[in-house]
């Protein structure tokens, strides 16, 4: 069977061989990136910015951006129809495509997170260390020889090196904005270079991704980490509650962005409507027909609208700000689909129309790795993988933090 004939839908005049090849995976991957940039412009508000009152939700951020990054690829690899060559991205990357260069952005972009979370807590690792060395047990021997390997054979913890590992904490988190930018930003750039889809042919594609990425990226931080203090607080009995007042400041960095984000997309729907190219009568068929309640209810009115006058109001409560940034959430998640699921609705004929059903019981793996339950497999594994790090990291705790 071709692929996307299982989920495309055809209205009036569509040629053959035209389905929808891009799925919810392609969906899931930029909304991933965007999560990954956007956390880690949130740790950078503390790191190069000197933003103080932001430590502990910065570092959760930054630990948490890592997570994130580990699973950004996999969108792709699902997707992929024969995915046996997939290391050659990163083994040969080069400049003639764009997708051959994410390899070598994504490489940098590991690198320079891997290194900062070390710098960071170095000093944690080597204290870990020397504490464990009279533990006995499995546990105890195995977490100490894990913090031996990870010093990496820097065990000098003096004040001298200590300020040294804080430049280089500096250092590394002012390089890793431009490049958290451009790992995201390619994505957009992605889909605004390709001309023969008139949905997607804009300049500011890239820029509304890294901006609405940022928003995305602030607004699950902010959740997530609300969220496992809570739980913390209350399961692990640990005395630690939201600082509501951490929460209140990222919510008015969040608030800034967002309506940025909003300023540029509508911008983009207006420069649309006044040029009207002669691709414009089947986008405005899809714009305000076809996918009118994806677009403007949900993406507009429940994504941005909404949180937008939720953020507006004064003496922001925890919980008013939770529900704010779950609609944020859902708000970038449904401009992502309506990017590349809407930018494929229209054939190139312009006389016919395709509709995506999302594949929600899978009956084989094409159908579960691009159906709902593929889409919540990439969307559970971040928290998975940052349980695990976190065994090792002490992102949630005041306790051998040092940056």
């Amino acid at each position: 069977m071709v692929h996307g004939a299982e989920w495309t839908v055809k209205e009036l005049f569509v040629y053959p061989n035209e389905t929808i090849n891009w799925g919810i995976m392609i969906v899931m991957y930029p909304y991933m990136t965007g999560l990954v940039a956007g956390a880690f412009v949130l740790s950078a508000l503390y790191h190069v910015f000197g933003q103080s009152d932001l430590k502990m939700i910065a570092k959760f951020a930054l630990v948490f951006s890592f997570a994130l990054l580990m699973v950004a690829p996999l969108p792709l690899l699902l997707h992929l129809q024969q995915p046996l060559r997939c290391e050659e991205v990163f083994l040969t990357p080069h400049f003639t495509s764009a997708i051959a260069a994410f390899g070598l952005i994504f490489s940098i972009y590991f690198c320079i997170v891997a290194s900062e979370i070390w710098f960071i807590y170095r000093k944690y690792f080597v204290e870990q260390m020397i504490a464990l060395k009279n533990r006995s047990g499995f546990y105890f021997w195995f977490k100490r020889l894990t913090c031996s390997i990870l010093t990496l054979g820097a065990h000098n913890i003096g004040h001298e090196a200590l300020e040294k590992d804080e430049k280089a904490v500096k250092l590394l988190a002012a390089t890793g904005i431009p490049v958290a930018c451009f790992l995201h930003g390619y994505a957009g750039f992605i889909f605004g270079s390709v001309k023969a889809n008139a949905l997607w042919m804009t300049p500011l594609m890239p820029v509304i991704f890294i901006v609405s990425a940022i928003v995305s990226g602030i607004a699950l931080c902010i959740l997530a980490y609300s969220i496992i203090t809570l739980w913390r607080k209350y399961m692990v009995k640990t005395r630690k509650n939201v600082d509501v007042e951490v929460i209140r400041k990222s919510a008015g960095y969040l608030l800034s962005f967002l309506v940025f984000a909003i300023t540029l997309e509508l911008l983009d729907m207006i420069f649309r409507g006044y040029t009207a190219m002669k691709s414009w009568t089947i986008l405005r068929s899809v714009i305000f027909e076809k996918d009118i309640i994806s677009i403007f209810f949900l993406q507009y009115v429940v994504g941005n609208l909404v949180p937008l006058v939720i953020l507006l109001t004064p003496r922001l409560t925890l919980r008013r700000i939770l529900v704010a940034v779950v609609l944020v959430l859902f708000g970038v998640f449904m401009m992502r689909w309506n990017v590349v699921i809407g930018g494929q609705a229209f054939s190139l004929s312009f006389c016919g129309f395709m509709h995506y059903h999302l594949p929600i019981i899978p009956h084989n793996f094409e159908t579960y790795k691009e159906g709902l339950f593929g889409a919540l497999t990439i969307a559970v594994l971040p928290f998975a993988i940052f349980w695990g790090l976190n065994r090792l990291i002490p992102s949630l705790e005041e306790d051998g933090y040092k940056g």
